[in-house]
């Protein structure tokens, strides 16, 4: 006979380790929080851990020496049309691959997916010469070529971020009964309607989740934008910690401040979507 309500020894483990895990995960972005309403020299005198000398000077200090309002403009120009264009290119090319059997299925999937099996670095100097050598009009561009401007980060991103997008989508359409879009072509309904206002409509979810992976992948990359812009206006918001560095000495509660400006618009967008996440990641787990 069991008894009712008593947990098994490796549940008990499980939870201890999850706790623990949790923890260790939300120490240090709750040490950043707290020292970012401290003032330097109250810390410096009686070390970080202690407790006052709180103020909001650091946020003040933040935004101005780190020009946010200027990097995060930039950073809505890049991410905005990436996560769109992205997410249209590979619901797109999922319905195709999903809804549709012909011989290249396969390959084609595998050609969509391949981009993130290559590291990016080893793919930065073909991409920069690319970029460099694309002339375009002087209206279009300042430098006279795709370097250092919004198109060529937007461009690296959607070709590196669509493979994966299709591989999810795909995959996902797949658990949608095919009789929808049978009963919609016996309708007169055609391909295009089919995906746009039968199939497409069920995979918000999927859509709201990789919506969420996009905007956080693409908002937080520095790495691109140092590689194909030159100029400090054009700079993402991730920049903006950089410029809250001394040559000789950091402030850290001023980088911690910054640091909490910087995440919080992917917070807001993860608070705002969270339902439809993670609908969007346990939709499909189990069938049946």
């Amino acid at each position: 006979m069991t008894v009712v309500g008593r947990r098994s020894p490796a549940r008990i483990v499980l939870r201890v380790f999850l706790a623990v895990m949790a923890v260790g995960w939300l120490f240090p972005i709750a040490w950043a929080v707290y020292n970012s309403f401290r003032d330097y020299d109250f810390t410096s005198e009686n070390r970080y851990f202690s407790f006052g000398g709180f103020t909001l000077d650091n946020y003040v200090n933040a935004w101005s020496r780190g020009n946010f309002g200027q990097t995060f403009y930039n950073s809505v120009v890049i991410t905005v049309p990436s996560v769109v264009i992205t997410l249209l290119l590979a619901s797109s090319a999922a319905f195709v691959l999903a809804r549709y059997t012909f011989k290249f299925n396969l390959a084609m999937l595998a050609l969509f997916t391949a981009a993130n099996l290559l590291p990016q670095q080893a793919l930065l100097v073909p991409l920069f010469r690319l970029f460099l050598n694309i002339e375009v009009p002087f209206w279009f561009s300042d430098s006279g070529s795709l370097y250092d401007t919004y198109y060529a980060v937007i461009a690296v991103n959607i070709a590196f971020q669509t493979g994966f997008c299709t591989f999810v989508l795909s995959n996902y359409m797949k658990t949608i009964p095919k009789e929808l879009t049978e009963a919609a072509l016996v309708d007169g309904a055609g391909v295009f309607r089919q995906f746009w206002q039968v199939v497409l409509p069920l995979c918000r979810p999927a859509l709201a989740a990789l919506a969420t992976l996009q905007i956080t992948w693409v908002y937080n990359d520095f790495f691109w934008a140092v590689a194909f812009m030159r100029t400090g206006d054009k700079f993402p918001v991730t920049s903006s910690l950089q410029n809250l560095r001394g040559q000789f000495f950091t402030d850290y509660n001023l980088l911690s401040a910054g640091s909490v400006i910087v995440a919080i618009p992917t917070l807001v967008i993860f608070f705002l979507l969270q339902r439809h996440l993670r609908a969007g990641l346990t939709l499909g787990a189990t069938k049946g």
